[in-house]
């Protein structure tokens, strides 16, 4: 009879046990990383008569939580590729947005202004039609600038939104630190504290949505957050807080690394080996696809700008003076030295490359330049790492990719480091530099002009002024139908071929000077052609001409100046949908490894409810069974009684 009571108390109770774990997982069904529970049940050893062993019930060994360590740390881990991906793809839609097309976009901008010449093409002196075209100089500057303060507001919102990240990884790092304590307590009573490991895998998933991590546990129950790849962020209850730095050219504002705080000591993380994780995102958007904008709108900037203003210095405005600079640039930052570089250091200035002109040459790139010695060294440019050794010592400056590079004086030392940025002010200060028609030198300063008495059919293909001021005057005297003499040149005959350039400088050597006269037709013997001052600058329009012909001249990667806006919005554009594509993936498989994990962790009302009807069940009978020993108790009183 006392055993039959003793069945009954103890599976009353476990059923009790196991009503209240199943009403707590439905409790919790909503709870944000809740692991659904199960108890552990098993039978008490039987006690051995001579009838063989009876069983004494059942007792519960532990309270166990559905958990797959492999699933949770493959959700945590795509969670965090997404967030990345997702953080990533946000931004460059929003870095689009500031390269619109249409009417209204920068390169409609550009196509007016080279456009606006063609008005004063036709009518040279026409003040109205050289107030339009300064207007659209005005219009396309503006342009620029509006959209270097765009990418500047959304450099400075992505710097600000990292700094806030690496405060809450910090304080979530924290957290997970007094969880691994209060953790390591609870593990000295022989079972699991399951609510605290759920409420630590939950820190260590929220910790992922902002930088992958690697979870290392311990045998204290303690576990370890590596990011970077092997950068401990949390032991046990010890945090090494990360912050937002500059990179090692602190002088570059573009840019930013990740530091960890070990000990009294600061670390770079390493940005490739981030991972997943806003930050890393944040990181790649700001210190790549933010850049590579930057350039290409800097590019375009100083490109147009730098070639409109040589071409301007060709020709004579209104009142018969040479050309001033249309547009007011401010000049290339020199490159900023490494952090690490022994002082007092070399200084390298940057300018583009003049006579010929290398804005045809520019590259939407950055550079480093290792030195190897005071004056030598490799020049690696960053946009796709095509290294190119130089030598100051034997050229400076050193000529790469249309820009000039200028050593100081002071040597460098072997191991200095900078980085040049040519393109990074470009955008931004763009500007006119007069605000008078007349100072539009759209005159040409030079004139061919056939002879009186010519009987051939010379006549003009084109004549490209290469200098000013011009050179004296040059008459060509034709001896031949092929043959020329020509005045600067004395008694020298020369070769005629109709359509091949004359150039002044003869032989044609660069740099090329003066200028550059294209003839057609056959001439006689005796023709003439004389290229002379011109006298008439206010009827004249030649290098408006020049100004229009700009429209075509490969400028952008081999690309005509008009498809270089074109050019910048497909690059990007590409980057976006790339973007997208990673994003869509990455998102779609967080989602089904996540539903993964919830089918073992999650709770199931429905399979929790027919739970709680089979242990209601249970209860009730054990209940009947302490009721019958009551009984047969009660009946043997009163046998007992008699």
């Amino acid at each position: 009879m006392g055993n039959i009571l003793n069945i009954g108390a103890r599976s009353l109770l476990v059923n009790q046990k196991i009503l209240e774990t199943v009403g707590n997982n439905i409790a919790n069904v909503n709870t944000p990383g809740y692991s659904r529970q199960t108890v552990i049940v098993q039978n008490v050893e039987g006690q051995f008569t001579g009838g063989g062993y009876y069983g004494n019930g059942v007792d519960i060994t532990t309270v166990q939580r559905n958990y797959s360590d492999f699933l949770t740390k493959q959700a945590t881990l795509m969670k965090s590729v997404a967030a990345s991906d997702a953080t990533r793809y946000d931004k460059l839609q929003q870095l689009e947005s500031v390269f619109s097309g249409g009417t209204d976009g920068l390169g409609a901008s550009v196509s007016d202004l080279l456009n606006s010449f063609s008005d004063i093409v036709s009518a040279p002196s026409d003040l109205t039609a050289r107030a339009v075209a300064l207007t659209s100089a005005d219009e396309m500057a503006a342009r620029f600038q509006t959209a270097s303060n765009q990418l500047y507001q959304l450099r400075l919102g992505v710097s600000q939104e990292l700094q806030t990240n690496v405060t809450t990884i910090n304080n979530l790092a924290t957290q997970i630190a007094k969880s691994n304590q209060e953790i390591s307590r609870a593990m000295g009573s022989g079972h699991l504290p399951n609510d605290l490991l759920d409420q630590r895998d939950q820190l260590v998933s929220e910790l992922n949505k902002y930088i992958q991590t690697t979870s290392i546990p311990s045998a204290d129950g303690t576990v370890g957050i590596f990011v970077g790849g092997s950068q401990a962020l949390v032991l046990g209850t010890t945090v090494s807080k990360l912050e937002v730095a500059p990179t090692n050219y602190s002088g570059d504002p573009n840019q930013s690394q990740l530091l960890i705080n070990v000990g009294s000591s600061k670390y770079p993380i390493n940005t490739s080996m981030l991972g997943g994780g806003e930050v890393a995102g944040l990181l790649r958007f700001k210190n790549e696809d933010l850049v590579n904008a930057g350039n290409l709108l800097g590019r375009m900037a100083l490109a147009i700008g730098t070639r409109m203003n040589e071409q301007q210095a060709l020709g004579l405005d209104l009142n018969g003076n040479p050309g001033t600079a249309l547009f007011t640039l401010t000049s290339m930052p020199d490159g900023y030295p490494a952090d690490t570089n022994t002082p007092p250091g070399t200084t390298l200035s940057l300018g583009v490359q003049s006579n010929p002109s290398g804005t045809t040459q520019l590259m939407a790139s950055d550079y480093e330049v290792t030195f190897t010695s005071g004056t030598a060294g490799t020049i690696v440019r960053l946009s796709d790492g095509k290294a190119t050794a130089f030598d100051f010592g034997a050229t400076n400056p050193v000529k790469i990719d249309g820009l000039d590079i200028q050593q100081s004086a002071t040597p460098a030392t072997a191991g200095d480091h900078f980085l040049l940025k040519p393109f990074s002010t470009a955008a931004g200060s763009i500007a006119t530099a007069f605000s008078s028609p007349r100072g539009l030198a759209m005159a040409s300063p030079v004139t061919a002009t056939a002879g009186t008495t010519n009987t051939g059919t010379l006549s003009v293909g084109d004549l490209t002024t290469r200098s000013v001021p011009v050179p004296p005057a040059v008459t060509l005297t034709f001896t031949g139908t092929s043959t020329y003499t020509r005045s600067d040149t004395g008694a020298t005959v020369h070769t005629y071929t109709p359509g091949q350039p004359i150039e002044y400088t003869y032989p044609a050597v660069a740099p090329l000077a003066g200028w550059s006269l294209t003839l057609k037709g056959t001439p006689q013997v005796g023709d003439t052609f004389k290229v002379d001052t011109n006298p008439y600058p206010a009827l004249n329009a030649g290098n408006a001409q020049a100004m229009l012909n700009l429209r075509d001249v490969a400028m952008f990667d081999g690309g005509p100046l008009t498809d270089g806006y074109a050019g910048l919005m497909a690059e990007i554009g590409i980057q976006v949908q790339s973007a997208k594509s990673a994003s869509t993936v990455s998102g779609n498989i967080a989602s089904s490894i996540e539903q993964q994990r919830a089918s073992v962790s999650g709770v199931n009302l429905d399979e929790e409810a027919a739970k709680m009807l089979q242990y209601q069940q249970a209860y009730q009978a054990s209940g009947k069974m302490m009721q019958l020993a009551q009984n047969i108790f009660d009946s043997l009183l009163q046998s007992l009684g008699r």
